[in-house]
């Protein structure tokens, strides 16, 4: 076989394994916002431990990413692409650590008197879902102009959060017994901000490998 032929295999099992990773993040999502309704201890344990295989998952495209560089000396678009791939591995990482982190959070409700959530937490998890589901997909489809949407989404989830901000600081004003609940409601907030963050980290860099621009 030849040096070609191994390279081109090489850069497309790179590219299946930041799908793959991708893929295993969007689960953690689904049962993170779920789990934010039904405030569930075992669910969130599971969200914690799934944390392990992105991390292992991290490690393996570095090191791959790493000898593809070192063996191969790529240029151009490959190593746009292989090094934008070292980039946003980070950031995918970040969001599943944000998901345990959010379960952490819920395992501290679970055994607090329940409170309604504050009305727009959905509404801001679901615009972050959806950041998040559209970025991997404009990967799988290299597509720029899809990045470039999902960036533009960040603004609706950074008012979805400053809304929260204001809720929960009234709810605790009319009821002070609330506080403590209202208290794990305002991290899990910022933890899904956060997740919007990186999810525009991962757009950028897959409007990189697009079109060799470098926005924001």
């Amino acid at each position: 076989m030849g040096t070609r032929v191994v390279y081109l295999e090489e850069l497309d099992k790179l590219n299946r394994q930041v799908i793959k990773m991708g893929t295993i993040l969007e689960t953690s999502i689904n049962m993170t916002l779920k789990n934010l309704t039904e405030l569930r201890d075992d669910v969130a344990h599971n969200i914690i431990s799934r944390d392990d295989q992105i991390d292992d998952l991290e490690l393996s495209i570095e090191k791959e990413c790493i000898d593809l560089i070192a063996k191969q000396q790529p240029v151009a678009t490959d190593l746009r692409k292989i090094t934008s791939i070292l980039k946003l591995i980070t950031d995918i990482e970040r969001i599943a650590d944000h998901c345990a982190d959010i379960s952490e959070y819920v395992l501290r409700l679970s055994v607090q008197e329940r409170m309604d959530p504050p009305k727009n937490l959905f509404l801001m998890a679901e615009a972050m879902k959806g950041m998040a589901n559209g970025v991997i997909m404009s990967f799988v489809n290299q597509d720029g102009q899809a990045a470039r949407a999902v960036a533009d989404q960040d603004d609706i989830v950074d008012g979805f959060f400053h809304q929260l901000l204001h809720e929960l600081g009234d709810i605790m004003e009319e009821n002070p017994a609330l506080i403590p609940q209202c208290i794990e409601y305002l991290m899990i907030t910022k933890y899904l901000e956060r997740m919007a963050d990186h999810s525009a980290n991962i757009a950028k860099w897959v409007g990189f490998i697009v079109t060799g621009e470098l926005e924001g």
